[in-house]
């Protein structure tokens, strides 16, 4: 196998409900969003091999709910790295204020929704919809989808369960509508898509009525009908197998964010929550929380296409050239902060980082244990030199050992959602 590097959500309660019940950022010692089905425990190495390296990889040979778990530190990350440039920069607002809690945590829900539907078809197509591997997918699905349903439960006790039947009925509906695509089933996408329109209609009633009309029916309706549109592009594509299909899912997580973004508002508005989460920290914070969650899955979604299509392929030349959009993107917001060009040196070391991880996945998949323990050595590195530049940015405020420190946990979960998906997929 030759793998070619990738450059790369009534009243005053609603608002601290929302984040007491579900939508804080991960870290806090009550289980938190990110928390995966399953326990993690050290994935191990390689039949009849010792690893030297100094990182180990987390998994527990579940692919979906490991990519949940090295998701689920993100939001952390963000908030950290919100925050001390916010301090550093002297930015207007507060990355650490409720409102900015809650818009994190939206954006991050909502973000993985759309990557682990993604996944689940993408495995449904490989595996076959009644495979062990489309069922651990599909559980990791049903994993965010009763987070989300907690969320709503903690604002209204009376609708949790309600919530979640109609939630994970327009993921059913998802489901119908990509086996309808991929057999060519005109009728069948029709009622799938009458039926998902009909739910974009149900939930801005909803969430107007949960709101006190703070939110407006018909602006979560159209939210939810874009929502639904860009994700249905994407299973198409997959559907007939065409690589446009890795920029279409990543275009469909990007609109989460905006969704989120106009539900946080609308709740801030009509609790009069503290903080703003539409100023300059709130947002950094949340662009944070979307490009880093973002950064996970797509790495995922790209070593699944390697492992299931080829590494020489199109198509993971397409999901490659996905991840490397995503690290331009966060290089981008680093500039706008920092100046381009360490924006452009902060590129350069991040999609180094990037190439190490698909020359991890390549060793894990032909069981070299020695370019293994390399590629985590070179990662390992990479720990001190991404917080030397970031205690450099924010004059201090950031200190390097915290960012390493966020940077191993970050490796060792991505590390091991690789070889979890080695475990999977590689036979």
């Amino acid at each position: 196998m030759r793998m070619k590097p990738a450059r790369s959500l009534v009243a005053a309660s609603l608002a601290a409900a929302l984040l007491g019940g579900g939508l804080a950022a991960c870290g806090d010692d009550d289980k938190d969003i990110a928390a995966p089905v399953s326990d993690t425990k050290d994935s191990g190495t390689d039949q009849g091999s010792t690893s030297t390296a100094a990182l180990t990889p987390k998994g527990t040979g579940n692919p979906f709910a490991d990519a949940i778990t090295a998701a689920g530190h993100m939001p952390m990350t963000a908030k950290a790295l919100a925050g001390g440039i916010a301090t550093g920069t002297k930015m207007k607002g507060s990355a650490d204020s409720p409102a900015a809690e809650l818009r994190s945590g939206l954006t991050y829900l909502l973000t993985e929704h759309v990557y682990l539907a993604g996944i689940a078809v993408a495995t449904a197509y490989h595996a076959g919809a009644d495979s062990p591997e489309f069922k651990l997918a599909a559980e990791s699905v049903d994993d965010n989808s009763v987070r989300v349903s907690k969320a709503i439960g903690t604002v209204a006790p009376d609708e949790e369960a309600g919530f979640l039947e109609r939630w994970r009925s327009h993921v059913t509906d998802f489901v119908n509508y990509a086996v309808a695509a991929k057999t060519k089933d005109a009728d069948g996408k029709k009622k799938a898509v009458d039926n998902l329109t009909a739910y974009a209609k149900s939930s801005g009633a909803f969430f107007e009525k949960i709101s006190g009309g703070t939110m407006k029916a018909k602006d979560v309706e159209a939210s939810f009908n874009e929502h639904i549109g860009m994700l249905a592009k994407a299973v198409d594509l997959f559907a007939a197998g065409d690589t446009k299909a890795y920029a279409a899912l990543k275009d469909a997580a990007g609109h989460m964010p905006m969704m989120a973004a106009y539900l946080a508002e609308g709740v801030d508005k009509a609790t009069k929550g503290e903080g703003d989460p539409n100023d300059d920290a709130s947002a950094l914070r949340a662009t944070l929380t979307d490009y880093l969650t973002s950064h996970v899955y797509l790495a995922g979604v790209a070593v699944f296409t390697a492992y299931t299509a080829g590494a020489d392929s199109e198509a993971f030349a397409a999901s490659a050239k996905a991840v490397d959009t995503n690290s331009k993107d966060i290089s981008k917001a680093v500039g706008s902060i920092a100046g381009k060009e360490k924006g452009d040196a902060f590129y350069a070391s991040w999609s180094a980082h990037v190439t190490d991880f698909v020359n991890y996945a390549v060793a894990d998949a032909t069981n070299d244990q020695a370019k293994k323990d390399s590629s985590l050595a070179n990662l390992d590195a990479y720990r001190a030199s991404a917080g030397a530049f970031f205690e450099s940015i924010t004059g201090g405020v950031i200190p390097a050992s915290a960012v390493a420190d966020e940077l191993k946990v970050h490796i060792e979960t991505v590390a091991g959602v690789i070889d979890s998906l080695k475990a999977a997929l590689v036979k």
